[in-house]
């Protein structure tokens, strides 16, 4: 068995860290604590941002969401109810950023992901060498082959909570059996929300999902002990951002705060807390550095373990912009007390229009409360038909968030210390929130169209040869040769492989390669972030004897 350390990723999607080991007396989550009784608890992690697509894309690239214009929600859904969108594009990445698998694999690690992408751009031909439905470690060509695997169990999105809507994609065979048991009157009700029987029975339902997805984290770490790899396997449970209404799309810790636990045998102390900051978006350098993998310098995300591990974070940031329909521009800093927001809409109010949002129960009957008049004071806050520039909260005397202390004049120094970090770090990643949208899609797509990597290359060197163009389809080498592929897209990668079939074994291109003597079909798939994969070329070589 190899000796690098291989990773296995859990998402709950759309979950806060209501669990037993966080201290929730309600939480159904044996398997969740048995790994935190063998890892470490991170309290203080948080997302980038608090609706899917934008924090999934500072997970996979290790860059903020406005740093690399991937900040607007569903930017790469083409079709909304079958009809074409005018905002379709993908995220504008720089040509250096690459997706975290194709780190891994250009190290030799088999990646896999199951089976949600959401990066707010297709996930290039380079990324993965499986991703699907399906995909598993188990699935890898070598045994001895180290992996890092992904699996994305969708019980907990907030759709899971909607009345009715049960079907979701199956991680692992067998599916577990949904148990509805959790009692409504148990769950506590935040204050913002009404006290109503339908919401209290939306909470039970969250935390029946959660309990769904435990058992599936039971089931993949039932597997790493039965491949006898528990202790060669770095663990990681965390989510991209919280379900419900006033969490999801909204930059308060009941949308931005992170379960994250970390089994790592022989590195981590075994139930042991760690309240440092730790943002979502270090999870890529993090992982990297712990698998001593060089951390591309251009990674925003900052390595908290390993031979590459940074200083600790005095902060955390986040951001909204659009989300799905609604244009918005909400900033965030975290530290470990204070929370400061920023809104660069005060004329609008707190709830958008949002037609996916406003299918939540929740959602619904808060509506009708509003309508009826019946709802309190901090029930009412987020009806509001404007909101303040500044938000400021005490997230341990004030853990809701629902007292804003942006105008107390005892806060003033605090207010203006979150004030400049959230300025500065604007100006550090280059906020592309400040660009209009359709700007940044121009600037993107000139042509107004996804442009297309440019097909392989071939270059060969011979003892007579040096960086000879072979682009024609066939040609003969002799024994000694190497073989150079490149493309003249900028930024991009080559995968290659030399096996028939569908399901041919794809590697990404790192060195010139050495063919044995023989008869090959080299076939080659250009990709790269933001453009389509290139038309698969196929280079027939003859290696002689002589």
């Amino acid at each position: 068995m190899t000796t690098r350390p291989n990773v296995l990723w859990v998402s709950f999607e759309d979950c806060l860290p209501l669990f037993g080991c966080y201290g929730d007396n309600i939480a159904r989550t044996p398997n969740v604590d048995k790994l935190a009784s063998h890892g470490c608890i991170y309290p203080n992690a948080f997302s980038t941002a608090p609706i899917c697509a934008p924090a999934r894309a500072g997970v996979i690239t290790g860059m903020y969401p406005p740093s690399i214009g991937a900040h607007h929600m569903r930017i790469s859904q083409a079709r909304l109810n079958g009809t074409v969108q005018p905002n379709h594009y993908d995220a504008p990445t720089p040509h250096f950023v690459k997706c975290l698998g194709e780190y891994f694999r250009r190290e030799g690690y088999y990646c896999s992901n199951n089976a949600k992408t959401d990066y707010q751009f297709s996930a290039p031909f380079a990324a993965w060498d499986d991703c699907r439905e399906g995909a598993h470690w188990r699935n890898r060509p070598d045994p001895d082959m180290p992996f890092f695997a992904v699996f994305n169990p969708e019980y907990t999105h907030e759709s899971g909570m909607w009345e009715g809507l049960r079907s979701r994609p199956v991680m692992v065979e067998p599916e577990p059996a949904f148990e509805a048991v959790t009692d409504p009157d148990s769950v506590e009700v935040p204050p913002y929300f009404p006290d109503t029987p339908r919401v209290r029975q939306s909470l039970a339902t969250n935390y029946d999902n959660i309990a769904q997805c435990d058992k599936v984290m039971g089931q993949l770490l039932e597997h790493l002990e039965e491949d006898g790899l528990r202790d060669n396997t770095i663990v990681v449970l965390w989510s991209d951002h919280g379900p419900m209404p006033r969490g999801k799309r909204h930059l308060y810790d009941s949308g931005i705060h992170s379960p994250m636990i970390i089994r790592w045998p022989g590195e981590i102390e075994p139930g042991s807390t760690n309240d440092q900051l730790v943002s979502t978006i270090d999870l890529g350098a993090t992982m990297l550095s712990a698998c001593d993998i060089t951390v591309p310098p251009h990674m925003q995300g900052k390595a908290f373990l390993g031979r590459q591990a940074a200083a600790e974070r005095h902060y955390v940031h986040a951001s909204l912009d659009r989300s799905d329909m609604d244009s918005d521009m909400v900033r965030a800093v975290r530290d470990k007390r204070y929370k400061y927001i920023w809104n660069a809409f005060p004329e609008k109010p707190y709830l958008l229009w949002n037609r996916f949002r406003n299918n939540h129960p929740i959602m619904q009957e808060w509506y009708r409360c509003w309508l009826e008049g019946t709802l309190n004071e901090t029930q009412s806050i987020m009806f509001a038909d404007k909101r303040p520039v500044e938000e400021l909260y005490d997230t341990q005397a004030d853990p809701f968030e629902v007292n804003n202390l942006a105008t107390d004049d005892g806060c003033s120094d605090v207010l203006e210390r979150m004030r400049q970090e959230l300025r500065t770090w604007q100006n550090e990643i280059g906020d592309l929130g400040f660009v209009d949208e359709r700007v940044m899609k121009l600037a993107h797509y000139p042509d107004g169209d996804k442009p297309e990597c440019k097909e392989a290359a071939c270059l060969i060197y011979t003892a007579e040869a040096y960086g000879e163009d072979r682009s024609p389809d066939a040609f003969s080498l002799p024994p000694k040769h190497r073989l150079q592929l490149f493309s003249g897209t900028p930024g991009c990668s080559v995968s290659f492989t030399l096996d028939e079939g569908e399901d041919a074994f794809w590697r990404v291109y790192t060195s010139p390669l050495n063919l044995p003597v023989g008869n090959h079909h080299l076939r080659t798939v250009v990709s790269r972030i933001g453009y389509h994969n290139s038309v698969e070329k196929t280079f027939e070589i003859t290696v002689k004897e002589t």
